[in-house]
């Protein structure tokens, strides 16, 4: 009798890397964290319990068994501690391959720093890209506590090649007051909700931009997910950010990569926080895959 090998992937990306359009990877980094640490624990938690919900979407009446759905499960990145810029080049070449093979690279992190590698691979192949954010926090500091890499300047990197008025930035109540100010005149921030997000999704697939998505579950109130390192109250509900995501997906605009981020498990012992990830990742590969 021949036996497989025990390999843990999310819930229906069984797909060959070859036949896929999408490729799910983890980043388990969160060194540069600066409240509570824990979302390197994030991406091995979102496989495990994603068999926990079903792979057929309601919302969408799509499954990821559908044969237009194709996911690639990469599993995790090996990634140093400490020193984060190592981090950002290996996330980096990672996402340069997927990208060289005309395949969406979808990352779970890890802390929001890991954002910064997968824009800027993308931003080798796709100088106009566009990034739309959905967050709590400005993330635009020049520096944090003297590091310029952090996951509280990740924005402002991401600014740093792309240029002006490239990033949307979305659902944003926290942040110092510089930062606020440097967005009135180098980013689109949209205070507090997702107000504004289908004129946006519609004058891009009109424009035809490259768009990377990046999702650091913080947007969502405490209430609804606890299990994030840095929670703010006054967020928004899971069908608001649903409903802004997968809007955005299905207007016609050119997602080119997309990243979720943020998520602690060990602090929502209640595995809610893990559950509601789950679900939200699945609803944006199913709409990814059907939009493609």
């Amino acid at each position: 009798m021949s036996m497989q090998k025990n390999v843990e992937s999310f819930i229906g990306c069984d797909s060959q890397y070859d036949e896929a359009g999408i490729v799910l990877f983890g980043a388990p980094f969160d060194s540069t964290t600066s409240y509570r640490p824990g979302s390197r624990f994030g991406p091995s938690a979102v496989r495990h319990e994603s068999f926990g919900i079903e792979t057929y979407s309601p919302y969408q009446d799509a499954d990821l068994t559908d044969s237009c759905c194709k996911v690639f499960d990469e599993g995790d990145l090996e990634l140093p501690f400490g020193d984060p810029l190592p981090v950002v080049n290996s996330i980096m070449d990672n996402v340069r391959t997927i990208v060289s093979d005309n395949k969406i690279p979808f990352m779970v992190g890890g802390e929001h720093l890991v954002t910064l590698g997968a824009v800027n691979a993308l931003y080798e192949k796709y100088p106009d890209m566009h990034v739309v954010q959905f967050d709590a926090h400005a993330d635009l500091r020049d520096d944090y506590l003297g590091t310029k890499l952090s996951h509280a300047c990740v924005m402002r990197r991401c600014h740093d090649f792309l240029g002006d008025m490239r990033i949307h930035q979305f659902c944003i109540r926290s942040g110092e007051r510089e930062e606020f100010l440097f967005a009135k005149s180098h980013t689109h921030m949209h205070k507090f909700t997702t107000e504004g997000i289908e004129d946006l999704g519609k004058a891009l697939a009109v424009s035809n931009a490259p768009v990377y998505l990046t999702i650091d579950l913080d947007c969502l109130d405490s209430g609804v997910l606890p299990g994030t390192g840095t929670p703010e109250a006054g967020g928004i509900s899971f069908m608001a950010l649903y409903e802004a995501v997968i809007g955005l997906i299905g207007s016609g605009a050119r997602i080119v990569g997309v990243d979720v981020n943020e998520l602690s498990p060990m602090l929502d012992t209640s595995g809610a926080s893990t559950a509601l990830t789950c679900k939200l990742i699945r609803e944006i590969l199913i709409a990814l895959s059907i939009n493609r």
